[in-house]
């Protein structure tokens, strides 16, 4: 039985898609939203993760890190849903160490093949991503830079970044400086527009 912890913050696209996942053999299936995905993760322990890159709870950008933990016994192997037009995510899974990697367009039985090759400890690629995984490659910025900029582009000051990310002001602000120096923005709001055009946000 191969445990798969479906994570995703749409209640009903979620609650649909691990009931359409449990009629499927082998599969033991639990579902939860990003903000508890954590805490689900060490009760249900599971073989998988299967997670939406798109989560509405810190910015847009998914704790993937927290879905595994280091301590006793092996992490789960990750699987994420994701689409070819936002290359940032993609190069966040990839750091993450994510192995599967299924388009949200896809129909539903290539989750099915993805989860098992993830399972099985294989490498799982739909082709449709490819573009995505090309512009991740050529994305300039770092995780870092990428965190602080989706926090700017939701508003956030420099303060409540720092705070966020655990940085100091001025930290923020030479991260600030060397991404709008890299996407050869002008300044904040157009290193903003930039990287939205580009889908790193």
């Amino acid at each position: 039985m191969i445990r798969v912890l479906l994570v995703h913050d749409a209640c009903l696209v979620r609650s649909v898609l691990a009931e359409w996942l449990r009629r499927e053999p082998g599969l033991g299936v639990y579902d939860t939203p990003w903000r508890t995905a954590p805490g689900r993760v060490r009760t249900v322990r599971p073989d998988v993760c299967a997670v939406d890159l798109d989560c509405s709870d810190t910015y847009g950008l998914p704790p993937l890190g927290e879905l595994c933990p280091r301590g006793p016994g092996a992490p789960p192997r990750l699987l994420v849903l994701a689409t070819a037009d936002r290359p940032g995510l993609l190069k966040r899974a990839i750091e993450a160490g994510a192995l599967g990697y299924v388009d949200k367009a896809s129909p539903p039985d290539r989750l099915v093949r993805g989860i098992r090759h993830v399972a099985a400890g294989e490498r799982f690629v739909d082709d449709s991503l490819g573009f995505g995984f090309l512009k991740a490659a050529e994305m300039p910025l770092t995780r870092r830079e990428l965190s602080v900029l989706s926090l700017a582009a939701e508003g956030a000051s420099v303060a409540e970044i720092a705070g966020s990310l655990h940085l100091s002001h001025g930290t923020v602000r030479n991260y600030m400086a060397a991404i709008t120096r890299k996407t050869g923005a002008r300044n904040r709001i157009d290193a903003i527009r930039i990287s939205q055009g580009e889908g790193w946000l």
